[in-house]
């Protein structure tokens, strides 16, 4: 599946979520805040790509890196057959997998 995610000025993005396949992106337009599991946060800018594994790796971010301008960002995540193409962590497993998490930015 292919799409287009655009988000305003300011907006966090959505929530630590998973996708079961691999996901490949590129930035279209303004700066995109990024972290997945074990890695550093980073700012991925228009022109760069980036991509995640998928499975059980968690995206904590990909949200709206300026206050100023959108972002959008095209993306290509594999599919599983019959699983949802995205799934939300919720507290428990945020709690239960903290020590994967890199650190934070102070």
């Amino acid at each position: 599946m292919t799409v287009v995610v655009e988000f305003p000025p300011g907006d966090p993005g959505t929530p630590p979520h998973r996708h079961f396949g691999p996901a490949f992106g590129y930035v279209l337009e303004g700066e995109m805040l990024f972290e997945l599991e074990g890695e550093p946060e980073r700012v991925i800018r228009a022109g760069e790509a980036f991509w995640e594994p998928g499975g059980d790796v968690i995206h904590y971010q990909d949200g709206n890196h300026r206050t100023d301008v959108p972002v959008r960002f095209l993306v290509t995540m594999m599919c599983l057959p019959d699983k949802p193409m995205l799934v939300l962590v919720d507290e428990k497993e945020l709690e239960q997998r903290k020590n994967r998490r890199a650190p934070r930015p102070s």
